[in-house]
């Protein structure tokens, strides 16, 4: 990567995007944070505040912002369905207007931009594992389409904005990813496991327990989100990244009752509607074009992972550190185009 670049990361403050501020920080670059807190969390950040190439920006990708940049990185959305089905209205939006506004962003600035999807985009498939030819098999109409269909439209969006206005993109179709710093009401099976062993809770399994799924250590993917953006604008979009060993939800259950030492029975509900019965990254285009591939295994990064929520669950008081802190509020822009205006549809920000 080359280094002395001011980079954008919307939703920075979130789990991915504060691992990814830190390492683009440790290259040599300024680093501009913006996020609504809706879902991210002030104690991700705190530790880069006193840093000088560090801003924090408390903004809603739902309303046009400026900069001066040289690079986006568009990780703005809630990725949980906990809480992106809470206002799905809202999530469309952070989806589609959010990425108007970042390519917006992008076209005036003469920037290259990242932009975060998600291996949702492939529903429940019918092809296994999943290759990014693949058109998928999500239902538009079921409680999770605010986001698969809010990703899907974001994708179009972004190829369109690089055939009609030739915007330098790169895309990534995120598998699920864990490790510290998620929320522990992520709702994502990871964390609900972990949280439910370490306080001794029944750990709930949907369906049979038998639904797989892949799952890649933080570190790992920040690693190949920044490969991703470094490629040549050659390399073909958009690029699995995810871990490609794959595991039952049961056995990922018994692994972290293993870890965790805990005596946490295992009880059983319904599956959720248009839960995918199994998930797998086919990451060929990533190891060929970017040299790239998961290096943590699961049991490796749980004992991480584990330790990071052990650590919060003993000290109550940092949950008073996860209040939003005092940073610049943003206020809309005027729009300066054409194609700016079309970005201020509107400015639903829930700050």
């Amino acid at each position: 990567m080359c280094a002395d670049k001011t980079i954008l990361v919307t939703g920075g403050a979130g789990f991915l995007g504060s691992f990814l501020c830190e390492r683009l920080l440790e290259a040599g670059n300024d680093v501009l944070c913006l996020d609504n807190f809706h879902t991210g969390s002030r104690s991700n950040i705190l530790h880069l505040l006193d840093n000088y190439r560090f801003e924090l920006i408390r903004h809603d990708v739902t309303v046009p912002i400026c900069a001066e940049i040289d690079e986006i990185y568009n990780l703005a959305c809630p990725a949980s369905p906990v809480h992106y089905q809470i206002d799905p209205v809202q999530t469309v939006r952070t989806n589609v207007h959010g990425a108007i506004n970042m390519l917006d962003l992008a076209m005036r600035a003469n920037a290259k931009i990242f932009q975060a999807s998600t291996s949702e985009v492939y529903g429940d498939p019918a092809v296994h594992p999943q290759v990014e030819g693949y058109f998928g098999n999500v239902n538009p109409i079921g409680p999770r389409a605010c986001y698969d269909e809010g990703k899907r439209c974001a994708e179009t969006l972004f190829f369109d904005y690089h055939r009609q206005y030739g915007v330098d993109i790169r895309m990534a179709r995120i598998f699920n990813t864990y490790g510290p710093r998620m929320r522990p009401d992520d709702g994502r099976v990871v964390s609900n496991f972990i949280m439910q062993a370490l306080r001794g809770e029944p750990i709930t399994l949907y369906g049979d327990g038998m639904q797989t799924r892949s799952f890649c250590y933080v570190d790992d993917l920040i690693r190949g989100i920044m490969a991703l953006m470094d490629a040549p604008d050659t390399a073909p979009m958009p690029c699995n990244l995810g871990n490609p060993v794959e595991f039952t939800m049961r056995q990922l259950a018994e692994t972290i009752l293993e870890l965790t030492g805990s005596r946490s029975i295992l009880t059983t509900r319904p599956l959720p509607q248009d839960d995918p019965t199994q998930r797998k990254p086919d990451i060929s285009r990533a190891r060929e074009h970017l040299g790239w591939a998961p290096a943590v295994e699961l049991r490796e990064g749980l004992m991480r992972t584990i330790a990071y929520f052990e650590a919060e669950l003993s000290a109550p008081a940092r949950a008073q550190q996860r209040k939003t802190p005092l940073v610049r509020r943003t206020r809309p822009v005027q729009p300066h185009s054409e194609a700016l205006a079309r970005g201020m549809m509107s400015n639903g920000a829930h700050l």
